[in-house]
């Protein structure tokens, strides 16, 4: 009886919420604490921290694939105040959270949890709908005379799941002004998020059922002990409710329930393969695999993660012998291919990692990995001008790549191109927050570059944002 009415007042809920949902930006103006630059700022600095105290995936293939779906989501925004970047956290741990400005996190543990990109679609939509709402905006409204620098850690140990001083840089005055921050989301914020994040989905073409599957494994995992309970409950609170709202708004929309847009299951199959081989646990990724192998000894993507998985531990000759039994089954998959070279790479084989790599090139000529493995192998062989065409390809069509960026620059000195390793490698080490090295590279630069105008402008850009970066580091002010 209890839950019958529960279920009555859940529906209730949706309905009104569904209906009220505006066409135009879901918040009031009047609301809104912090303006986007604000915001951007503050969203700057909490990814130092993000990256100086945590360890990113930064697989292209994984990456791109998360990155393709939110942005897809992304665009069923109208007009979205932030430019919206995906990552992926080697973290076991059950969590996703929605950082300041667009900077959207999902834990490891949590994505080799899912089962279909529809289960990846909900919850990158529920965070998107965090930020589109402008809730984080909201709850840390009382703490504008907090310093930008310090808010910034704060969040962080907020977000990671651990106290303020989780970050480790955070000074006790720090630490003392996050006790009065909390980030728990309050039922408003997780109802509105659901059901803006739910009409982002349905307009992707994605059903909800997704949301609703991967909430009900973050609730069963809370039942393994205080231990295992997800990070995503201390930010994201009510999850029985949310779930209960979730499960009567699909029996009364059936129709929504599914996707009606073409998904193919290879590419989840493939990235949640990738996954599980390169960064889950070896053991438990060869009993998955060994597992799913005796239910189909022809699945193509079984042994290409056994082979990934052998490859991680050192075994060439096995994970050669799987990869290849993989490309039998699927001769055209570039990415089978692509770590049959990676693999022979990482033995020494340089000629065959080569032939495997052109030939996966071939078929995706945009793989920023092959081109990373091609100019890689080519600077084994001493082809160093083939390396240079390769790292160059590597860097115009994927800047983000930054090994491609590292390399490029290592190309350039052993060719005695000082000026353009310097270059690269400057430009390297400032996006990877390494200030001081930046600056070294760059000031070299700047030196051997006289009369590369281009790059001089560029240079003398970075060393302003370096410049102005430590400066507030040492001064911290209120931005408010």
């Amino acid at each position: 009886m209890r839950f019958a009415r529960m279920t009555i007042v859940a529906l209730l809920i949706t309905v009104i919420v569904i209906r009220s949902v505006p066409e135009a930006y879901p918040y009031s103006s009047s609301h809104i604490y912090l303006t986007t630059k604000q915001e951007k700022e503050l969203g700057k600095k909490l990814m130092l921290y993000v990256k100086k105290h945590r360890v990113f995936i930064e697989d292209p293939s994984i990456i791109n694939y998360v990155n393709r779906i939110g942005r897809h989501i992304v665009a069923q925004s109208p007009s979205p105040l932030f430019d919206f970047h995906f990552y992926i956290l080697k973290e076991d741990v059950y969590n996703a959270f929605a950082a300041p400005a667009g900077h959207v996190f999902i834990n490891s543990g949590l994505l080799a949890a899912m089962e279909s990109e529809e289960e990846l679609a909900g919850i990158l939509a529920h965070e998107i709908a965090h930020v589109s709402c402008r809730h984080i905006s909201k709850q840390i409204e009382r703490s504008k005379k907090i310093g930008l620098v310090t808010l910034a850690g704060v969040l962080t140990g907020i977000f990671l799941g651990g106290s303020p001083a989780a970050s480790g840089a955070i000074t006790s005055s720090s630490i003392a002004a996050g006790q009065s921050l909390s980030l728990k989301y309050s039922r408003e914020n997780e109802t509105e998020a659901d059901q803006v994040g739910l009409k982002y989905l349905t307009k992707a073409g994605y059903g909800g059922g997704g949301l609703l599957k991967i909430l009900q494994k973050i609730r069963a995992k809370r039942w393994f002990g205080p231990e295992h309970i997800p990070s995503y409950l201390s930010t994201h609170p009510a999850i029985e409710t949310r779930m209960a709202c979730l499960d009567t708004w699909a029996q009364a929309n059936p129709e929504w329930i599914k996707s009606n847009r073409p998904i193919d299951p290879i590419d989840f199959r493939k990235v949640h393969t990738m996954l599980i081989a390169l960064y889950g646990d070896a053991g438990a990724a060869h009993n998955t695999f060994d597992s799913q192998l005796r239910k189909n000894p022809e699945d193509a993507f079984s042994y290409y993660g056994k082979g990934l998985v052998l490859g991680r531990g050192g075994n060439k000759k096995e994970a050669v012998e799987n990869l290849k039994r993989a490309l039998q089954l699927r001769p055209l998959d570039s990415d089978f291919l692509r770590d049959l070279g990676k693999t022979y790479f990482h033995a020494g084989d340089y000629a065959n990692a080569l032939k495997a790599l052109k030939g996966a090139l071939a078929f995706n000529p945009k793989d920023p990995e092959g081109w990373f493995l091609l100019g890689r192998a080519q600077m084994e062989t001493r082809d160093l001008q083939g390396a240079l065409e390769s790292f160059k390809t590597l860097v115009n069509t994927a800047p983000d790549y930054l090994p491609g960026t590292y390399y490029l620059g290592e190309t350039y000195g052993k060719l005695g191109k000082l000026g353009e390793a310097h270059y690269y490698l400057g430009i390297y080490y400032k996006e990877k927050g390494r200030s001081k090295n930046a600056g070294f590279h760059l000031n070299r630069a700047l030196n051997l570059l006289a009369k590369d105008h281009a790059k001089r402008l560029v240079i003398e850009k970075a060393l302003k944002e370096l410049s102005k970066a430590q400066g507030h580091d040492r001064n911290e002010k209120s931005v408010w």
